[in-house]
């Protein structure tokens, strides 16, 4: 299979035994594990590496499972969930605030298509409302 992907000049050895390569290349911790992404310009025959935030999609299930709670009636606030779950009554607000994101931005974490300043934020729990202005700072 050929690819037209651009790759860095080619160096051969001065006997001719060695060539060296230089591929662009970015690096990437996803859950907490070192990833390769390829290039944004990499033509279609060579797959994006992406890979599913384990933690991103569960702090998003927690999230959703504990608004359904609250809905319901099982929990009567954040302070009982934060209190049965044995987690701060912030962490569970943070969580619940996931439950406010835009359907296709939920989508992309569940496929791994996410950027990594999501993350970042979810974390700080500094997540607009407006589902326009989630796409504009969470864009990848």
């Amino acid at each position: 299979m050929r690819s037209n992907a651009q790759f860095g000049p080619v160096e051969v050895s001065p006997d001719g035994r060695t060539m060296t390569v230089t591929v662009p290349l970015q690096l990437a911790t996803r859950g907490g594990r070192k990833i390769v992404l390829t290039p944004d310009h990499a033509p279609p025959s060579v797959p994006r590496i992406t890979m599913v935030d384990d933690r991103l999609v569960h702090a998003l299930a927690r999230g959703h499972r504990w608004q359904r709670m609250l809905e319901k009636g099982e929990y009567t606030s954040t302070e009982a969930i934060a209190a049965k779950e044995g987690v701060s009554r912030s962490f569970v607000s943070r969580l619940l605030r996931l439950t406010l994101l835009a359907p296709d931005i939920v989508e992309a974490i569940l496929d791994g298509r996410h950027g990594g300043a999501l993350q970042a934020e979810v974390l700080k729990g500094a997540l607009p409302l407006n589902w326009d202005q989630q796409r504009s700072r969470f864009a990848s």
